[in-house]
């Protein structure tokens, strides 16, 4: 009951700050990488950490994956990804050295075919902010 509570409440704070930052014309993403066609920054696969490039290799690939969550749906619920039908998004667990759960780090897709995805964003702080992977 607690982590509903905590849940609802970190995304109502999440959602706030997304309406104070547009207000004033700022980004919470990520600012020193280049803006995406899709108004987010990008960040080059060659600088996503060795796990995400893994990751990114077994996406494409079709797995296997380590985590049951990885392939399930992405509801975009912070609405910081472009607005899609549910299903065209799936996320993808980042491995996190050190962690005993899933950690924060997740690499979300989306598209018709999850082994060729029309994009793929990166997150390293648990869907607070994203950055378009480019090739």
């Amino acid at each position: 009951m607690l982590q509903n509570v905590a849940a609802r409440t970190s995304r109502a704070l999440l959602t706030c700050l997304w309406l104070a930052a547009a207000l004033a014309g700022t980004s919470l993403v990520h600012a020193r990488e280049t803006p995406a066609t899709d108004g987010l920054t990008t960040v080059a696969l060659p600088e996503l950490p060795a796990q995400g490039r893994e990751t990114y290799q077994l996406i494409l690939q079709g797995g296997p994956f380590r985590h049951a969550k990885d392939g399930v749906v992405f509801g975009n619920r912070e609405h910081i990804l472009p607005a899609h039908k549910r299903g065209f998004y799936r996320e993808y667990t980042v491995r996190t050295p050190g962690e005993r759960d899933r950690g924060a780090r997740r690499i979300v897709c989306g598209g018709l075919q999850p082994t060729a995805p029309d994009a793929c964003y990166y997150s390293d702080d648990h869907y607070a902010s994203f950055r378009r992977i480019v090739e």
